[in-house]
């Protein structure tokens, strides 16, 4: 694994993007603050890039999820790649030097939109050799929530049909391919321009939302991954599950009537809430490595135009993630 030949420069201060008030895109403003100090047993990271995900439109917006809304004035971002720039202890492996990716915690007001990030080691692994920091800051949080949805939820196995909702999105592409490694039959709607990417991801089917009904594209399933904020999707699949199977929404929400509807069905609905996994990193990690595993960027952003990424991501048609460039790799 990869470690930089020179010890990472640490300074007093750091270019940030802050919000001081809760809104629109605008509200993101370049600033210089205070460099994080690293507590008990974090990791000082300078950060190389960083992602770009829903939960911190929602942070920016102060709508309330899963994780909170930070104390404002706060850094938001939850993905992060760069390089260790203090360990908590000697026999740490993540020594000054290292190149790791992970996920920040964005309640702290200390998130990854900044030159510096301090996170506790159970959120933070070594990078992918394979992936420029660039390309490791799409994985973590999405490829997490995706690991954690497919693996301890669904359960994925060969035989098992799975229908992934938003299957080229962010979370949905890693789905898509971690049901597929684990044997499971997946069938994905997206438009037809995702199509052909998706199949080569592992999807064995793949309807498109936009010409019609998708339940009557799609055969009778095990497991249906909503990863759409849309109630009546979340309604229509219902139709699609077998008896006894199961229902995951992500972000975990209500929708008024679908448990009636489930109950009807004999289907079971539960949600998801992503946690740090410094284990779960690595694995993924060796996956991508392999080449089992691949990550798509859809587009790479400066720090400074953070709104510009935010706007981009607010019209839902991203392909894999959006990026921040912090510094130069």
């Amino acid at each position: 694994m990869k470690t930089t030949t020179e010890r990472p420069t640490l300074t007093a201060t750091m270019r940030a993007m802050v919000i001081t008030e809760n809104g629109e895109p605008d509200v993101l403003t370049e600033a210089t603050i205070a460099t994080p100090s690293r507590l008990g047993s974090e990791v000082l990271v300078r950060v190389i890039a960083a992602g770009v995900n829903p939960l911190d439109a929602d942070a920016r917006a102060g709508r309330v999820g899963s994780c909170g809304t930070p104390e404002l004035p706060a850094v938001l971002g939850c993905d992060f790649s760069g390089v260790v720039v203090e360990s908590p202890y000697a026999a740490c492996t993540l020594k000054p030097g290292v190149e790791v990716y992970g996920v920040a915690s964005v309640p702290r007001a200390a998130g990854t939109y900044a030159e510096y990030v301090s996170v506790p080691l159970l959120s933070v692994a070594r990078k992918p050799a394979s992936l420029s920091h660039v390309e490791a800051a799409a994985v973590p949080l999405a490829a997490l929530t995706a690991w954690g949805i497919v693996v301890d939820v669904a359960k994925a196995h060969e035989g098992q049909r799975i229908l992934v909702h938003a299957a080229a999105g962010g979370v949905g592409h890693f789905v898509v391919q971690f049901a597929a490694y684990f044997g499971a039959h997946v069938i994905a709607t997206a438009s037809t321009r995702n199509a052909s990417w998706l199949r080569q991801l592992g999807a064995a089917q793949v309807v498109d939302y936009t010409a019609g009904l998708f339940e009557d594209e799609v055969p009778v399933v095990d497991v249906v991954i909503d990863l759409v904020d849309d109630d009546d999707v979340a309604l229509r699949s219902i139709e699609v599950l077998r008896l006894g199977g199961t229902m995951i929404h992500v972000p975990p929400r209500e929708v008024p009537g679908l448990q009636d509807r489930a109950n009807g069905a004999g289907a079971r609905l539960t949600g998801y809430e992503t946690a740090p996994d410094a284990t779960c990193l690595a694995i993924i990690a060796r996956l991508i490595d392999s080449g089992d595993v691949t990550v798509y960027v859809d587009d790479v952003y400066d720090l400074e135009d953070v709104a510009d990424a935010h706007r981009r991501l607010a019209q839902h048609h991203t392909r894999g993630k959006l990026v921040l460039r912090v510094a130069d790799e």
